[in-house]
């Protein structure tokens, strides 16, 4: 059996798994390394909004394990030949192959749009068949798998943890056994090797023409990548029975060893409305029973349940406020999605970005352009900033240390927010800057640049959906009515002025009367 090491010099993290249905600090297979795995997608249709989750969630856990200082392994399947992969390329007259190709490259693009971008390596089922056929024939070499008709199954009685995942005997998982049931010899078995049906994507083996079943697919690459014995493992939690169990059967039958020391699961997107606000309390600041059991009861968000194509959301709402919305939860909490949460995210975000404006006219230097501090070591608040920054910046750690609890890190980090507002007025700074005052804010947006970083957000400036002319145009306009209203005031009319900030107003645009001048921004 694989050891496992702790690494001292690093920080304690503690991670929640469902194995254990406790935290428990973490220690990994390899000191100062981390193999982590997460079950990708079926490429079968466009990607939707629950493909997405778990992604953000664990770019999210690998960005804030990389600024810890350890050294991150991150791997996320395809898989590119199943059962609704053959019968969607049917109904489009098209091949297995380019229909997985094409819904892979969407999947991608949509990764891309959210920030996703730490992935090691994406491998697809297709690509690893010989290392799946060498797999499955080491279980039936050990009396754990048999053959049977061109198919191949594991034997779950020759199992005896088999259930452990999810605390369920053979007898509570065995159903009817499906269509091959004669073929079996307990209906709990499943199958590992399908004999090819005419017409079918087959691949040559010593059982006859086929292709694996869906479990052994990531047995098989995450050991070919990441070893027999790696440490987290995440997913869904519609994934745990039977894929995650079935897993587990898999590999640690054949190899003798447990497959994976941490199994994180996040909870379902469920269709509903705002389950509170963003940027206040954290909806999930640490699941509870209760929300253990929602979430494993939601009703998902699904190709099944008419999710649209996510590249149809991102054309109604940025990737940011999508992404924002997601980690404002406790990953093990069902996270609540809709126009009225999303609306919700959209303004919170405004508040960020409404701080860096403020602090980029008093600065002069741009959010977006300040060094991002990619390691935690030392204490980076040191004699920069006051006490309760020093503070906020130990809350939000503690927090992501604590089974990366991204809802309480958020609402530290809108704590943040009204902190440096609060400075800036205390202190004068948009009518005055004595340098002191300034280097301190300076030193506060660096902190937090670090913390908004960790999460992936705030990374790069927002696009204008407009384009630059239109945008440009925009401006000119507004310092046009901006005009208006200040000759307005002058003249004491007050109607007009009173008038002219309504309206705009109504318009979602907001003005913002400073002892520089009037300035503006979209609500």
């Amino acid at each position: 059996m694989a050891k496992t090491e702790a690494t001292t010099a690093l920080p304690p993290i503690e991670i929640y798994s469902t194995l254990t249905k406790k935290k428990t600090p973490l220690v990994t297979v390899k000191p100062g390394h981390v193999g982590m795995y997460l079950c990708g997608p079926t490429v079968y249709k466009p990607s939707h909004i629950g493909h997405m989750v778990g992604p953000v969630i664990f770019d999210t856990v690998k960005r804030y394990l990389t600024y810890s200082g350890w050294s991150v392994t991150w791997v996320v399947n395809i898989t590119d030949v199943d059962d609704k992969i053959i019968a969607e390329s049917a109904a489009r007259g098209t091949t297995m192959a380019k229909l997985a190709e094409e819904m892979t490259a969407d999947y991608l693009d949509n990764l891309a749009c959210l920030g996703v971008e730490s992935i090691d390596s994406m491998p697809k089922a297709t690509e690893h068949i010989g290392t799946i056929i060498a797999f499955i024939e080491g279980l039936i070499a050990k009396g754990c798998a048999y053959a049977s008709d061109g198919d191949v199954y594991f034997d779950v009685t020759q199992d005896a943890d088999y259930g452990k995942l999810t605390n369920r005997s053979v007898d509570q998982t065995q159903g009817e056994g499906g269509s091959t049931a004669e073929r079996k010899r307990s209906a709990a078995d499943f199958a590992l090797w399908k004999q090819a049906k005419p017409g079918e994507p087959s691949w040559d083996s010593p059982w006859g023409k086929g292709r694996p079943g869906w479990h052994i697919e990531c047995s098989a690459m995450s050991k070919a990548i990441l070893g027999p014995h790696f440490d987290i493992h995440g997913g869904g939690l519609d994934l745990v029975f039977p894929h995650h169990e079935n897993e587990i059967a898999q590999s640690e039958s054949l190899h003798d060893c447990p497959m994976a020391t941490y199994w994180m699961h996040n909870g379902l997107m469920q269709a509903a409305g705002a389950a509170g606000k963003v940027g206040g309390r954290p909806r999930g600041g640490e699941p509870s029973a209760a929300d253990d059991a929602a979430a494993q009861a939601a009703t998902k968000i699904s190709k099944s349940t008419g999710a649209e194509p996510f590249k149809n959301l991102l054309t109604r709402h940025r990737p940011e406020v999508i992404r924002l919305l997601l980690l404002s939860t406790h990953y093990r909490s069902p996270i609540h999605f809709g126009e009225e949460p999303l609306g919700e995210s959209a303004r919170a975000m405004e508040a960020f970005e409404r701080l860096f404006a403020r602090s980029e006219r008093i600065s002069g230097k741009s959010f977006y352009a300040l060094p991002c501090r990619s390691r935690r070591e030392g204490d980076a608040t040191a004699g920069t900033v006051g006490e309760d920054v020093r503070e906020l910046r130990t809350k939000f750690l503690a927090a992501m240390d604590d089974d990366f609890n991204t809802a309480i890190a958020i609402a530290t980090l809108f704590d943040f927010v009204r902190t440096a507002n609060k400075f800036i007025d205390q202190h004068g700074l948009e009518a005055k800057k004595p340098a002191a005052e300034l280097a301190s804010l300076d030193a506060m947006m660096l902190v937090l640049r670090e913390l908004t970083g960790t999460l992936g957000l705030f990374l790069k400036a927002p696009q204008s959906a407009s384009g630059g002319a239109d945008e440009a145009l925009v401006g000119k306009l507004m310092d046009l009515i901006i005009e208006i209203r200040a000759n307005a005031r002058k003249s004491k009319d007050f109607a007009t002025a009173d008038l002219v900030r309504n309206k705009l107003t109504e318009a979602g645009i907001v003005l913002e009367d400073r002892p520089d001048g009037t300035g503006w921004t979209k609500k």
